[in-house]
């Protein structure tokens, strides 16, 4: 799978893992120069506390466009750090 985002490949992998409709992708398979820590925060029942990046991409800022779970809870324990997208970052097949 791959996430781009302005054009650019921002995270590429063959080993996603899909919940909830949203592939997370492990955080070596991100290019992560392109992410910066956002302020921003949210909290699922079952995941718990997520953190945001926002994306720079050629000058271009994407706001709290990928979110992970630094510290997820135990039934999301396998998430852990792992990245996913959303706000038109396309997500396509290899």
């Amino acid at each position: 799978m791959k996430a781009i985002w302005n054009n650019m490949v921002i995270a590429d992998s063959d080993d996603t893992i899909v919940i909830e409709k949203n592939h997370y992708f492990p955080p070596d398979s991100v290019r992560m120069e392109v992410l910066s820590d956002s302020e921003t925060k949210s909290v699922c029942p079952w995941k718990g506390n997520a953190s945001y990046y926002d994306i720079t991409v050629d000058g271009r800022i994407n706001r709290d466009a990928a979110w992970y779970y630094p510290q997820p809870k135990e039934a999301a324990e396998h998430i852990k750090g792992y990245i996913a997208f959303w706000k038109g970052v396309e997500i396509t097949g290899s």
